[in-house]
This record gives C-alpha cells, sequence and structure tokens, in this order.
C-alpha cells in the first residue's frame, strides 16, 4: 500500500491594513488604559498645584503635560504597537497637534471654572473639586475624538519601526 503525499501551493496573505498593529477593540481598550495612567498622573499634579494655591490655568497645563509626557510612551508602544524612533513629521507632529487640542480643552474648561468660582466666593476644597470636575470632564470629552485622531491619522499604517540612526 502506496502512500499518497499531496503538497499544495498556498498563495502568501495579502497585508493587512495595520499589519502589526494590535486590533481595533484592543487599540481602543489599551489607549483607554493608557488615558487613565495619565489622568492619574494629571490628577495628583493639577490637586497639589491647587492646593499650593497655583492658578487654575497654571494648574491645568502643568498638569497636562505631567500626564501627557507618559502617555506618549506607553500609548504609542502599547496601543499602537510603535517602537523605534518616531517619525518627525509623519508622527510627532500630528501627535502634538492633537493633543494641543486636549490641552487646549482641558486648560480651558478649568480656566472657565476658576474665572466663574472667583465671583462666587467659592473657595478651598470646594473650589478645587470644582476645578477638577471641570478637568476631568474635558479628558472625558475629548478621549474619542483624541482616540480617533490619533488611530486614523498619526498611527495609521501599522507597525512603523524608523531606525535609530539616520
Amino acid at each position: 500500500m502506496g502512500c499518497v503525499s499531496t503538497v499544495t501551493a498556498t498563495a502568501p496573505k495579502p497585508p493587512q491594513p495595520h499589519a502589526g498593529q494590535p486590533r481595533f477593540i484592543a487599540r481602543l481598550v489599551r489607549a483607554g488604559a493608557s488615558s487613565v495612567l495619565a489622568t492619574a498622573a494629571s490628577q495628583v499634579t493639577l490637586i497639589g498645584l491647587l492646593w499650593w494655591g497655583a492658578s487654575p490655568t497654571a494648574a491645568s497645563a502643568v498638569a497636562f503635560v505631567a500626564g501627557a509626557i507618559p502617555n506618549w510612551f506607553v500609548a504609542r508602544r502599547w496601543a499602537w504597537g510603535r517602537k523605534g524612533k518616531p517619525d518627525v513629521k509623519r508622527e510627532l507632529m500630528p501627535y502634538l497637534v492633537v493633543i494641543g487640542l486636549g490641552a487646549a480643552a482641558s486648560v480651558g474648561l478649568t480656566t472657565l471654572a476658576g474665572m466663574i468660582t472667583e465671583p462666587l466666593e467659592i473657595s478651598g476644597f470646594t473650589r478645587i473639586v470644582v476645578l477638577d470636575v471641570a478637568y476631568l470632564s474635558s479628558y472625558a470629552i475629548v478621549f474619542a475624538f483624541k482616540f480617533a485622531l490619533l488611530d486614523r491619522l498619526v498611527y495609521r499604517g501599522g507597525n512603523v519601526q524608523v531606525a535609530a540612526s539616520r
């Protein structure tokens, strides 16, 4: 009894649109988790600065940067699967524009809340809570918009690894 061996040729799979990049739901969950970590860093900074008497504008601006820096590294690597040195023109600059819009919303809402609380003579812990709610509200409002822009514009095209030296 002879064995028949068959060999079948398999066509190579076409490249996926986001090869090397986590699937959409994974990216969304990971970006959300990264955002939660960034928000925690921002919250500690914001509350601390407000407690020490900083203006709402200065406190929210510094707090935003305190969260944005770690978020860049965590989200870029974990949510979008990016490694290596980022391309300044195609990745870093668009990222800065997107988060700049988020920063404007955070600082703007916190500054507005500060302007509203002054004439109402809301002070101390209550004022910090009101300013913090305004700051957090901007994060909630901006997250979906920011994720969509990052996912579709900044990090489109999959896992691009740029060489460390040029």
